[in-house]
């Protein structure tokens, strides 16, 4: 984690935690020329927009004061979401049992992306639905909704 994101995630944590959320992640990346600063939050039953309104509005004048960031950015508080990336072994626990997809960085069996339940995570390697995917073939593991 970079160390703007360490710092927005602690000035963010209390603020998101006292609104009745969970700080799921932070990110600063730059799209198409421009810096977003991003908040990802989820509660038990769901995040609203008046959720993310919120945080938002208290969020903007500590980061003016703090000016964790030097340069100009776009600031977005928004849901975690359904499909939600699992990075920390925290989130791998918590959804232990549910579906999910990894993304792969070399074809397993002819598939760039392997779609299970989650039935193990130990040190970055990964087990769904049987299949044990070591650390180094993982390129990302997020929840899958089935439609």
């Amino acid at each position: 984690m970079s160390k703007i994101t360490e710092r927005v995630e602690i000035l963010a944590k209390p603020i998101v935690e006292e609104e009745g959320c969970e700080l799921w992640s932070v990110e600063y990346v730059k799209e198409a020329g421009t810096w977003y600063l991003r908040i990802f939050i989820d509660k038990e039953g769901g995040v609203d927009i008046l959720d993310c309104e919120r945080i938002s509005r208290r969020m903007d004048p500590i980061l003016d004061e703090e000016d964790p960031i030097p340069d100009s950015y776009v600031f977005e508080v928004g849901s975690a979401g359904a499909e939600r990336e699992l990075k920390r072994s925290s989130d791998f626990e918590k959804f232990m049992g549910s579906e999910v997809e990894v993304k792969l960085y070399q074809p397993y069996q002819g598939r760039k992306s392997v779609v299970g339940k989650l039935e193990a995570y130990v040190d970055g390697d990964v087990t769904v639905s049987g299949i044990l995917l070591k650390k180094s073939q993982v390129a990302q593991v997020k929840l899958h909704v089935s439609i």
